[in-house]
């Protein structure tokens, strides 16, 4: 069970070291685009190159949903970003339980965004937890740990592609560990847990009376989705590069332009100065501060927000 690209390693691993994959479920295919064009989940997309049958139901526990899991007649449910929350009825199909592949050290970033909010956050390393799931949100017990450093230029698409790929090697030496029956699992320590809550569209919104690390890691960390933002002359512009200025030699409002060249457009923050160095304006394409400025006149003293 599995939907974005994160899970895609995930199941590749699976076949690859010779499970049999029943059943592939994944979320439904959604509008896509300016034409908006029913795509498929790329999960979907990897399990019909493999010849596995994909059910894809609107809501996993209606009744029929829990039927057609239940006719698989499953060992072990596979949960790796499926994008639902498991009912009891589902949990209780699979002789040897219901197994997910979480990208955070639990019990930290537990919730829907744990790679997004550690980059946000300002933690240097990371990592994936292998968990037998339960009806909480992810509060299983622990199976298997493996930790990963994260780069202080790391978004959160560069790391998701790394703990996607740990995590698919950590599953399949925990399948592997549970079948011989030699693994323990560990209960989270409810006094360290923390939350990672879904991300909107508001989350990418730029505040400029944060500090300027903060708003250089909220770009990082919501790169490609949803990227963070702001508003000039009543457009959005999305930022796609940022970095944190080291000099103390501007003074200024926080989201006032204190400087303006080819190699970046210079705010002010509540605490220091953020480079602009990639930007999007409206319906336009991603570019660099140069061809930006081409055609767009950026002055000293204007504001972004």
């Amino acid at each position: 069970m599995g939907t974005p690209d994160f899970a895609v390693p995930v199941l590749s691993a699976l076949v690859d070291a010779g499970h049999e994959v029943a059943l592939v479920v994944t979320q439904p295919d959604k509008p896509k685009g300016r034409g908006r064009k029913l795509a498929p989940p790329p999960v979907k997309v990897k399990a019909e190159e493999y010849g596995i049958p994909v059910y894809q139901p609107e809501r996993i526990k209606r009744p029929e949903a829990v039927e057609a899991l239940s006719a698989a007649r499953p060992d072990v449910i596979v949960v790796a970003a499926y994008g639902q929350i498991l009912p009891k009825s589902v949990l209780d199909i699979p002789s040897m339980g219901c197994i997910n592949v979480h990208a955070s050290l639990l019990p930290k970033y537990r919730g829907a965004a744990p790679i997004n909010w550690a980059i946000m956050n300002g933690e240097t390393v990371t990592g994936v937890t292998i968990m037998r799931m339960d009806v909480g949100m992810d509060t299983g017990d622990m199976l298997m740990k493996k930790e990963e450093t994260v780069r202080p230029d790391d978004t959160a698409g560069s790391l998701t592609e790394r703990l996607s790929v740990l995590g698919a090697g950590l599953l399949i030496q925990a399948l592997g560990e549970i079948g011989a029956g030699r693994i323990g699992p560990e209960k989270q320590n409810e006094s360290e847990a923390t939350y990672a809550p879904m991300l909107k569209k508001e989350t990418g919104l730029v505040d400029w009376t944060k500090p300027a690390d903060a708003i250089e890691r909220q770009v990082r960390g919501l790169s490609p989705w949803p990227g963070a933002y702001t508003a000039r002359l009543g457009e959005t512009v999305k930022l796609w590069g940022a970095k944190v200025y080291g000099e103390r030699i501007f003074e200024g409002e926080p989201g006032s332009v204190v400087d303006v060249n080819g190699n970046g457009i210079k705010v002010m923050t509540g605490d220091g100065v953020l480079v602009i160095t990639e930007l999007q304006a409206g319906s336009g394409r991603r570019m660099t501060v140069k061809d930006y400025l081409a055609g767009h006149k950026v002055a000293r003293g204007e504001r972004f927000g």
